[in-house]
């Protein structure tokens, strides 16, 4: 595909289409690092990625899997709406000296797309979260309720096995993602729907500024010549490479975020003040390694979700689309 320059509709529709697609094909995996993140030592439900996604499916079925999918699913294409046109806006602020982009200000336009996409972000994952960790506590409520009178002659294996076949332990009944917002709204205001935000900027920041110029630089070396593009494959693997990489690095930002986030929690967890105080507890209680979890299955999100972007630019998804908008056959 020869090297022009996208118009910003289709970008902005690649970017939806591409969210869509993408968020669709590994949201279980994302299901699994949201439990697993909330998980605190001496508590664990789910021992591993794996071992997360077989006990859903068998005590919440299939779609348990997708949990707070819709939440993301509807809010994905402004996220990315979002994020695509702020990138761009400083992209093309940082460049009118006419000196084009170094790293420095490619990551000072990430910093800026990340600062920007927050404001769809930090609701959207604050919904999901509690509709995905709602499979963890219930499960966790079906381990505990038959130890309650076996003490400490309970802790068999065989107790754990058989909770996972039962069905979840409704918490205050089954709820939406509509629902948890209109209480949100009810009693703390907008507020309550932006709980998290200084570690969600703390989170997707520093991806930002990691993922864009990484992507930019690795993409850069495929290219065949500078009027050309770089082939299919290799734009794919630089996407994979990129957001792997950059999800990996602030993975310890995301538990703190998710951490903040969880409105619910199990018996004996507790809750934290703020990011500071989140930190420090989770550092004291579980060790530097509890940053670090979920780490794996966000690498295994990130790389195909970005590796599915590149696809969906290749294609020319935007491109297709806006070729049949009246608009475009009337000005042509």
């Amino acid at each position: 595909m020869s090297q022009k320059q996208m118009s910003l509709p289709a970008k902005l529709i690649n970017g939806g289409v591409a969210g869509i697609v993408g968020v669709t094909c590994v949201f279980p995996i994302d299901l699994a690092k949201t439990r697993l993140q909330n998980q605190r030592s001496g508590q664990q439900v789910y021992r591993s990625m794996l071992d997360c996604l077989i006990k859903t499916v068998r005590s919440e079925g299939y779609f348990g899997m997708y949990r707070g999918a819709a939440v993301n699913l509807t809010l994905v294409t402004p996220e990315k709406a979002i994020k695509l046109a702020a990138n761009d806006f400083f992209r093309h602020r940082l460049t009118k000296d006419g000196k084009g982009m170094n790293v420095f200000k490619e990551m000072l336009a990430g910093c800026g797309a990340g600062t920007c996409q927050v404001i769809i972000t930090t609701p959207m994952e604050m919904l999901k979260i509690q509709l995905q960790d709602a499979g963890r506590l219930a499960a966790q409520q079906s381990v505990k309720a038959p130890i309650v009178t076996g003490a400490k002659l309970a802790s068999t294996s065989a107790v754990p096995r058989r909770a996972y076949n039962v069905g979840p332990v409704p918490l205050n009944g089954k709820v939406s993602a509509s629902q948890i917002a209109q209480e949100l709204l009810r009693t703390q205001g907008v507020r309550g729907l932006y709980r998290g935000l200084g570690a969600t900027v703390l989170r997707d920041v520093p991806f930002s500024v990691v993922y864009f110029p990484l992507f930019a630089n690795i993409n850069k070396l495929g290219k065949p010549s500078e009027d050309e593009s770089a082939p299919f494959y290799h734009s794919f693997l630089a996407g994979c490479i990129a957001g792997s990489t950059a999800a990996v690095a602030v993975n310890p930002c995301d538990v703190i975020k998710t951490r903040l986030q969880s409105l619910n929690r199990g018996a004996h967890e507790e809750s934290y003040s703020g990011i500071v105080d989140c930190a420090r507890k989770v550092l004291r209680k579980e060790g530097p390694s509890a940053f670090l979890k979920g780490a794996g299955c966000r690498a295994l999100v990130m790389a195909p979700l970005f590796g599915i972007v590149q696809v969906v630019y290749f294609v020319g998804v935007g491109e297709h689309i806006l070729s049949y908008s009246p608009y475009n056959v009337i000005s042509s």
